[in-house]
């Protein structure tokens, strides 16, 4: 019977990760890494962790193991508050258009309803390019004041048009802030 494709994607997959390991003398075999550590080194007579007896990669104590993960801590956090479990039902054609627009807002899809149930505004976030559109159109109002200023005396009728622009954009600006 001849090897299933699978069998032969993983081989690959193996083989790609040695020359890999063997390119940048990075040991991946127990033969190939250093001598394991024994309990008796790590202890004293009275069988006590003996304090900063080992460093791991990171020059850090073996004895320093943190409790709980980074990640897990944070998620605590922000459920702290909430024991009380909320569902309803609603096809996948509206579940994926509730993902899409809290997606937009930057929310969690519970985030997201939970500000909808509470009638609490869902603003949507700007893309990178509408944020730099929006920083261009600050940087142009500057210009249309310093061309106005430049023309002041000279042309008071090119003046004010100019300076009509620039209201016109501090205008939009200051509806985009809003």
């Amino acid at each position: 019977m001849g090897r299933s494709n699978l069998e032969k994607e993983f081989d690959a997959l193996e083989a790609a990760i040695h020359g890999w390991a063997k390119k940048n003398n990075v040991p991946i075999t127990q033969e190939e890494t250093e001598p394991t550590v024994t309990l008796s080194e790590l202890t004293d007579e009275a069988r006590n962790l003996k304090r900063n007896s080992v460093k791991n990669s990171r020059c850090v104590s073996v004895d320093t193991i943190s409790p709980a993960p980074d990640g897990r801590r944070e998620k605590k956090e922000s459920f702290k508050g909430k024991t009380q479990l909320v569902k309803f039902r609603c096809t996948t054609y509206e579940k994926k258009l509730l993902l899409a627009k809290a997606k937009l807002c930057g929310l969690s899809l519970s985030e997201f309803l939970r500000r909808a149930a509470m009638e609490q505004a869902t603003i949507e976030r700007l893309s990178d390019e509408e944020i730099e559109i929006y920083q261009m159109l600050a940087k142009y109002h500057n210009n249309f004041k310093s061309i106005g200023n430049m023309f002041r005396k000279k042309s008071p009728k090119l003046t004010e048009m100019v300076y009509e622009t620039a209201k016109q954009i501090k205008e939009h600006l200051k509806r985009f802030s809003k």
